[in-house]
Formats: structure tokens, sequence, C-alpha cells
């Protein structure tokens, strides 16, 4: 039950778009609209709201290509989002004729500006997502090993290769991974986005990554939804990538000894890392991968030095408003993008490179993640 929560943002976003849409019917009806228009657009869009929800769940996605899956649920949620617009536009001018000539030209210039703002903020959105770039984190460790000073990780995470995220983009993703000649490539979850989606390709992208000590990596959740766990890691092995399933990995630099830890996806608000404890390397520095990153207090409490992980894109469609960020991730996790401290250990959350739903980024430009790991 707890492992469908994350089915919950979607049908709050379906009871939004209904609610909208019997809102805006009602406005229509007070202007006359005719009842036959009415009845057709709000079952078109009821449909079309109610596909996009079901979409979400594998027994209705199987029976759509995978092209039309994808944009079908993008397709309905960008209409939840015109109807707040078009809903404001109608509440600021639902009574024109009550106002005076000056007083109804603003109201018009407001009601436009109502309707188009969700859509130009779309098309930003849009933008914003092909603004991929190296986003560079120093984090201290504590009693770090002179031969680990300054050793730098490069993380590749949340790709959701798809017919939101070409090939094409993944290749320059992975070039500019390359550009940072990193120690060590991490790989941390999310290759795909749902089940059609190009993995192979995305796979032989990602066998390009270089770095001088090697490619690890760990699962995402979209490897458990898609059930290709197995065949990623077999395929990773072949091509280089070792993605660790609740293994670990030690690595020397010069007299000194880091130990790299990976998990499966955790299933969100389910009992976290047991057992993980066993990965840990006494006298090392033990870094833990982990695609979701609310696994981090469990972490730091079992001796993990750092935590690397994504999952949350960032946000996706993130808001700052008086020093708070708004966006869906918080619904999941507080960890939601960049370096968090609890005690001696870390946590650092890269927003990713793809994304999910839609293809749109708000506040959470996509980035390549450069960590150097630094002596307090």
């Amino acid at each position: 039950m707890l492992f469908r929560l994350h089915f919950f943002p979607g049908f709050c976003l379906l009871i939004l778009g209904l609610g909208l849409q019997v809102l805006i019917l009602g406005l229509l009806a007070e202007r006359r609209v005719r009842r036959a228009v009415l009845l057709v657009a709000g079952l078109a869009s009821t449909v079309l709201l109610v596909l996009g929800y079901l979409l979400e769940f594998q027994r209705v996605l199987r029976h759509f290509p995978v092209w039309w899956s994808t944009w079908l649920e993008c397709t309905s949620i960008l209409e939840t989002i015109l109807l707040i617009g078009f809903s404001l536009a109608l509440l600021a001018w639902r009574k024109p004729s009550e106002f005076r000539p000056a007083r109804r030209s603003f109201l018009q210039t407001a009601a436009a500006g109502l309707a188009i703002a969700p859509l130009a903020g779309a098309g930003f959105g849009i933008l914003e997502r092909g603004r991929l770039q190296v986003s560079e984190v120093k984090i201290p460790i504590p009693n770090l090993p002179k031969d680990l000073d300054g050793l730098r990780l490069v993380q590749v995470t949340d790709i959701h290769l798809s017919p939101f995220l070409s090939e094409r983009e993944l290749a320059r993703a992975v070039d500019m991974a390359n550009e940072t000649r990193a120690h060590v490539a991490l790989v941390t979850g999310d290759l795909i986005s749902r089940v059609g989606d190009p993995l192979d390709a995305c796979l032989s992208q990602l066998a390009r990554l270089r770095a001088d000590a090697g490619v690890l990596g760990c699962l995402g959740n979209h490897e458990t939804y898609t059930g290709t766990e197995d065949y990623v890691a077999a395929q990773g092995r072949r091509i280089g990538i070792e993605f660790l399933r609740w293994e670990s990995k030690q690595l020397r630099f010069g007299a000194a000894s880091i130990n790299f830890a990976g998990v499966d996806y955790q299933k969100f608000r389910s009992p976290y890392l047991v057992g993980a404890e066993r990965l840990i390397t006494p006298g090392a520095i033990n870094i833990l991968l982990s695609h979701n990153p609310d696994v981090f207090p469990v972490a730091a409490g079992k001796g993990f030095d750092l935590t690397i992980a994504g999952h949350t894109h960032g946000g996706q469609v993130n808001f700052e408003i008086l020093h708070q960020h708004l966006n869906v991730a918080r619904y999941f996790t507080r960890y939601v993008l960049g370096l968090y401290r609890e005690g001696a250990s870390s946590v650092y959350v890269s927003s990713g490179i793809g994304t999910i739903g839609v293809p749109i980024r708000l506040g959470a430009p996509p980035e390549i993640s450069l960590i150097h790991l630094c002596a307090t």
C-alpha cells in the first residue's frame, strides 16, 4: 500500500483538474455558452484527465505504445495547467458590465495575462529543460585522509531516456561528464521512464563514461517499475558499469581506502536500509549510493559518511516563495536538491538530467554533478 503512495500526487492533480473543469463550465454557463458545446468540451476534457492519470498504472500502460502513452499523460498534465489559467481568467472577467470602461479594460488585460501565464511558464520550462550544466560542489568529510582530499566524483542520474530526452542529448551529457576527468563516475538510477523506452540505447551511451577508477552505480525506482533491475545489472557488468545491489566495492587512492556501497531503490516510507550496516568498511571513508535521498537519516545513523542520491529532479517544477521551496518532491522528502548535513554525515542530491510527466523544468535546471571531497 505504501509503495503505491507515489500515485498520490497524480491523483491530486486529477481531482484539481476535474474541480477546475466544473468551475469553468459553470462560469461559461453563466455567459450563456451553448449547453451542447459545454457538454462535448467537458466530456473530452474529463476523458483526457482520467486517461492521463490511469496511464500511471502498468496494467493500463501496457495497452498503449510508449510514444502515445508518454505524450497522452503529458497532455493531461498540461491541460490541468491550462485549466488553472483559464479559470483564473474567467473569474477575473466574470461580470464586466458592472464596471466602468477603464476598470473593464484593466480586468480584460489581467484576464488575458492569467490565461497566458501557464502557457508561457510551460514554454520557458521546456527551454530550461535543455540547459544542461555541470554543477560543482565541495563536500567536507571529517577525518578525510590526505590522499582522498580533492577526489572528484562525477554523478549522472535520473536520465529518463524517453520521448522527452533524445539519445543525442544523453550523448552530450556523457561527453560533459567525461570532460570533468573525474576519479570515479557514478550512475544513480532511473535510466528510462517506462516499459518500451530505449533502455539498450541508454546503456550504450553510458558505456562511454570514463573515469580513472571506473564507473559504479545503483538502481532507481523506474528500474523497479519496469522490471529491468536484473537486466540493467547484467548489461552494466558487460559494458563496464558495476551497479551495486546491496554490495560494496573498495577503491584505493594512494594509501587511503574509500568504500562505495549501493542499494536498490528503497520503497517510500518502508523500513530503510535494513542490513546495510554490513556494507560498512571500518576504518575507511564510506559512501552510500541510494537513488532516493530520504534514506539519509538512517544512512547517517549506520555510519555512512556521505550519501549520494537523485530521484527528486530538484523538484523539477520548483517555486521559491518567501525563501520556501514549493514542489512535488517535498511530499516525499525534505532532501530535494543540493547538500544537507546531519552531524558528521552529508547527503548530496542531484537534480539529474531528464524529466517525468512533462518535458518541463522550472527552478531546477538539469545537471551533471561534480563532487569534490575535501577535508574539513
